[in-house]
């Protein structure tokens, strides 16, 4: 986002290796996070007499670790793999970030690209089997809250998924799209910008999505907006 601001159009191999090593590791964080809320929500709609036993801090603590790790070796494992490769197609990438798919462009190694397909394969097994699961997950959900007799708790009870739900279709769409489209639609603009959406506009959603029901955060942002306009 700084470069697209400031118009930088160059960046040290040493840079553009870190970069492509933070957007995989935060990509694959996200989604295994995205993954974790999921179940959150089941066992509180679901299971909520077990809540506490299967989701109680240690439990969280052993989630959100396994998500960092995970996402920490997804990254490193491809990050390793594609600047390991020799580059004879030039230096111009035709992006405004270090993406490892428009860095195999630039190589001539056949051996490190399948390496990096193998790979890659690897990721979306994992990818799916999250998605297959947060499908399972919601589809349970909808099912006990349709069950629930009161208009205010199938109310609460959406509400509470719906933000989630918006942020990991708004993420998986695409993101798919992205890398899924047929080659007689591509265009630099249209990648440019469903690179950004994709990399950059769920992550920020999910401050504003999720704090924003915290009642505590809503009175003092009620309370703040109230003094500034006092004054």
């Amino acid at each position: 986002m700084h470069n697209s601001l400031w118009v930088t159009t160059t960046i040290s191999y040493t840079a553009c290796a870190a970069q492509a090593f933070f957007f995989v590791f935060f990509i694959s964080t996200e989604f295994s996070l995205l993954t974790i809320m999921c179940y959150d929500r089941y066992v509180a709609i679901c299971k909520p007499l077990h809540y506490g036993t299967l989701l109680g801090s240690r439990a969280c603590a052993h989630m959100a670790a396994a998500a960092w790790a995970s996402g920490f070796l997804n990254a490193l494992l491809h990050t390793a793999n594609t600047f390991s490769l020799p580059l004879c197609q030039g230096n111009a990438l035709g992006q405004f970030f270090c993406e490892i798919p428009q860095i195999l462009k630039l190589s001539c190694s056949h051996s490190g690209y399948f390496r990096e397909l193998g790979l890659l394969g690897v990721s979306v097994c994992l990818a799916f089997g999250c998605f297959i699961f947060i499908i399972f997950s919601y589809v349970q959900i909808f099912r006990a809250v349709l069950r629930i007799p009161s208009e205010q708790g199938r109310h609460k009870a959406f509400s509470t998924c719906l933000p989630h739900l918006a942020v990991v279709s708004l993420f998986i769409s695409i993101g798919a799209f992205a890398y899924l489209k047929p080659p007689s639609i591509f265009s630099p603009s249209l990648h440019l910008a469903l690179s950004v959406l994709y990399s950059v506009v769920p992550p920020a959603l999910n401050p504003l999505i999720y704090s924003l029901r915290n009642q505590e955060l809503k009175d003092a942002i009620r309370k703040m907006m109230t003094g500034c306009f006092s004054k």
